[in-house]
């Protein structure tokens, strides 16, 4: 897993999962349990990226140990040609792999794998939701294989899923931006984006202090621009952006971009001033966090 070991627990839905498929977190390992260099350094470590195309800052070094991609996000062509790529934009890079069982090893599909699987197809597509603009007709068809192999009843696992991954009630604020959160080095500007499960009008309710969360949580990773996506469903999906830039120019500039993009965005009288966090309505509810990366890489590269 390419998070710390700590971090787990705040996945409530894959903890969840993991749990149901048999496999303890103890089994599980993470970014300190294993010594890529010492790896590297014995021709022993060969690397497959899966559900990103571009090696994090960790791994930047060993561009030279990767062998495969298996993603789901825009390709953005950072790797050596002679890599093996499969790049689609398919609603869950669990989509891909499924499709590799399904091919060559249809017997490995068990309950727990197709568990492993089906679950994070339907979290990813939003239960194979057309309207959720997330599902393409590859997804259906993995989906359908794995529910014909294992017999699992999708509308069960995926109502289960949905409540752990939102079952965020013992977050805090900081947490809730830890719990499913993303950077990048976009041109001259690094860019983080959460993504919490909960409207953000609730959020602001439950914490007073939210705007010094954003300030604390941007200046520990040094960001230029903090973007937050709420995502929830009440009783159909919605979705609200929130934005914290700390310098003015660069702020008015994003807004100023982001309200004229495709993302349909309504301001939100959120009770903050102007120069602090500006929430907003997502009208565009197809525009996920995984296809905003590339829009906000074009306007900050340029």
């Amino acid at each position: 897993m390419n998070i710390p070991r700590n971090d787990f627990a705040l996945r409530t839905e894959a903890v969840y999962l993991f749990g149901e498929a048999s496999i303890s977190s103890d089994s599980l390992l993470f970014l300190e349990d294993v010594n890529l260099n010492e790896l590297s350094d014995k021709g022993n470590l060969n690397l497959v990226l899966v559900d990103h195309n571009v090696p994090g800052a960790g791994l930047a070094a060993y561009e030279k140990n990767l062998k495969e991609i298996l993603d789901h996000h825009a390709d953005e062509k950072k790797y050596p040609s002679d890599v093996a790529a499969d790049i689609r934009p398919v609603g869950s890079a669990a989509t891909i792999v499924a499709e590799r069982f399904i091919q060559n090893n249809k017997e490995k599909i068990d309950s727990d794998v197709g568990k492993l699987l089906l679950g994070t197809i339907l979290l990813d597509t939003v239960n194979l939701d057309a309207d959720a603009g997330r599902v393409t007709s590859d997804d259906d068809t993995a989906a359908k294989a794995l529910i014909a192999l294992t017999g699992l009843e999708q509308k069960s696992l995926f109502d289960k899923l949905q409540f752990e991954k939102f079952n965020v009630s013992s977050l805090g604020s900081y947490d809730l931006l830890r719990k499913d959160y993303k950077e990048w080095q976009l041109g001259d500007v690094k860019c983080g984006i959460g993504s919490v499960l909960m409207p953000a009008i609730d959020w602001i309710k439950k914490d007073s202090d939210l705007l010094k969360v954003f300030q604390e949580y941007t200046g520990d990773r040094d960001l230029d621009v903090l973007l937050v996506m709420n995502a929830y469903t009440d009783p159909d999906f919605i979705r609200n952006l929130g934005v914290f830039i700390p310098e003015a120019d660069l702020r008015e500039k994003t807004i100023k971009f982001l309200e004229s993009s495709d993302l349909g965005l309504e301001f939100m009288d959120s009770g903050f001033n102007d120069g602090e966090i500006a929430f907003y309505h997502q009208g565009n509810l197809g525009i996920s966090r995984k296809k905003l990366q590339p829009i906000l890489n074009d306007f900050f590269t340029a």
